[in-house]
């Protein structure tokens, strides 16, 4: 028997490789197959909340633009900038959307056609493994009913040595190529993860500071200066009393900071001491201006009394005439 034909042993061990590079491309064309839907849809997903938000932009913006929010300065600019950030935060999202499709769906989307092509090469392994255990079994045939025909035996033997180099070379080619896929499946599974971290980070880092954009932009919205600009709208006739009124506080208000100051050309700002002793300099002359009154109220009763005893004495002087 020519030694370079496969025991059975071989052969057996040749069919469980071959399953288990079966079970293997079936298992990747599933699990990759089911994770590329899964980010087709999330990236579907992505793009119906993109247009939502842009929905939600331009219908800030356009509340902004209108008549309602026209007569509030502030609110009209607060909302103008929220919507503006809100937009660019969109433009990342649109990103991030073309990022997956280009770096994680389209290299995920290839192993269909990879499974496929290596499922046809596992045929041709079968196929001639399956030929060359047919033909091992001819042999044996030959063997038991032809004992002493040696070309018959040697014919078969020679059939079985040529199908046992084919099965061997399809094999050798087949682990070369298994190797090459799971090397490549490897790699690439880590590579399609990976990128869809790193684009997922760089987009919620972009939104995280456009978020805080949209933020300070309400900041920038006076609750009090547009309910005045409400205020005045609706009552034109007292909106220039008011103003006189806000005006003349804040006058006050500035002439107490000034006052406060120290006075930068030298001379000293009055002191507390300086304006108790002009208070009592007014109160000394409030009283003496009040003792004086006395002192002419009493003068004029003085008068009326000694005119009072002159007519007495004219009574008397009358009487005794």
């Amino acid at each position: 028997m020519n030694t370079s034909t496969r025991n059975n042993a071989e052969i057996l061990s040749s069919q469980n490789q071959s399953k288990l590079i079966q079970d293997r491309v079936q298992q990747t064309e599933k699990y990759f197959g089911d994770m590329c839907d899964i980010f087709g849809a999330l990236s579907r997903k992505e793009a119906k909340i993109r247009d939502k938000r842009d929905e939600l932009s331009k219908t800030v913006f356009d509340y902004g633009e209108s008549d309602t929010v026209r007569m509030n300065s502030s609110t009209k600019l607060a909302l103008k900038d929220f919507s503006q950030n809100l937009a660019a935060m969109e433009d990342y999202r649109q990103a991030l959307i073309e990022r997956i499709d280009a770096k994680v769906i389209a290299p995920l989307s290839t192993y269909g056609e990879t499974c496929k092509n290596t499922r046809e090469d596992l045929k041709k392994s079968f196929t001639a493994r399956d030929k060359e255990a047919k033909q091992k079994k001819n042999v044996d045939k030959v063997k038991e009913k032809h004992p002493s025909d040696r070309k018959q035996i040697s014919q078969a033997e020679t059939e079985l040595q040529r199908a046992t180099v084919d099965a061997s070379r399809s094999e050798k080619a087949l682990e070369e190529q298994m190797d090459s896929f799971e090397q490549k499946r490897i790699q690439d599974i880590k590579k399609v993860l990976s990128d869809f971290v790193t684009i997922e980070m760089h987009f919620h880092a972009k939104a995280l500071e456009l978020c805080a954009k949209c933020h300070n932009s309400l900041t920038i919205l006076n609750e009090e200066e547009d309910l005045e600009e409400f205020r005045n709208s609706m009552r034109p006739q007292s909106a220039a009393s008011r103003l006189e009124k806000i005006r003349a506080i804040s006058s006050s208000q500035n002439s107490l900071i000034s006052t406060s100051q120290p006075n930068l050309r030298g001379t000293p700002a009055a002191s507390p001491h300086t304006g108790q002793k002009k208070h009592d300099k007014a109160s000394n002359l409030s009283n003496t201006m009040y003792d004086e009154e006395e002192e002419g109220e009493e003068s004029e009763e003085d008068v009326s009394y000694e005119d009072d005893d002159d007519e007495s004495d004219h009574d008397a002087a009358y009487h005794r005439h």
